[in-house]
């Protein structure tokens, strides 16, 4: 029964920071990443579509990132997604291929990201937060309904409140890693 409880509760702590680390991919670094268009939808007949799902997406270089459509025809509705998207950037094209350039971010542009991590970090730890109550309130539901002891209450708590401590700290690294990264000029 607790380690049932416990199980859940590492599972869906684990799933909060694997959500957080492919929020955190999305955020521009000054480094060009293909993980930067995972969020943008073209609108392709009717159907919001992936960008991935349209085209090949390379990263030549470290600043440059190119994205060849399978079908030319699409090369205006993956660049206008782009452009109307929150990413900042101006897609170029030569007909064939659409070239996204990163620029250098600015210092304050840099601030302005890592203040977006820390929210998302924040954002993190409150779902782990929630899961530890949800782990604690079927733990005391099993002592209502004299499924376990209130030393295994006790014990399923403390187990719980270690494996929160655990992930907490697992969520700042990865935070302080993207932070880290984004100041990186």
């Amino acid at each position: 029964m607790l380690e049932d409880v416990r199980k859940e509760a590492n599972s869906r702590m684990e799933a909060a920071v694997r959500a957080l680390q492919q929020d955190l991919t999305a955020i521009r670094t000054g480094r060009a990443n293909p993980a930067l268009l995972d969020h943008i939808q073209v609108e392709y007949y009717g159907v919001p579509t992936a960008i991935n799902q349209l085209a090949v997406i390379t990263v030549p270089e470290p600043r440059l990132i190119a994205i060849r459509p399978f079908n030319v025809a699409d090369i205006g509705l993956i660049s206008k997604a782009i452009q109307k998207s929150d990413l900042g950037l101006t897609p170029t094209n030569d007909g064939k291929i659409i070239r996204l350039v990163l620029p250098p971010l600015t210092e304050e542009r840099r601030r302005e990201l890592s203040k977006q991590v820390a929210k998302r970090v924040e954002e993190a730890r409150v779902a782990i937060r929630n899961i530890r109550r949800d782990a604690i309130a079927d733990l005391r539901a099993f002592e209502k309904e004299k499924l376990i002891t209130e030393d295994d209450l006790k014990e399923g708590t403390e187990q719980i409140q270690k494996l929160t401590d655990e992930f907490i700290k697992r969520v700042d690294a990865i935070g302080e890693a993207k932070v880290v990264e984004i100041m990186e000029v």
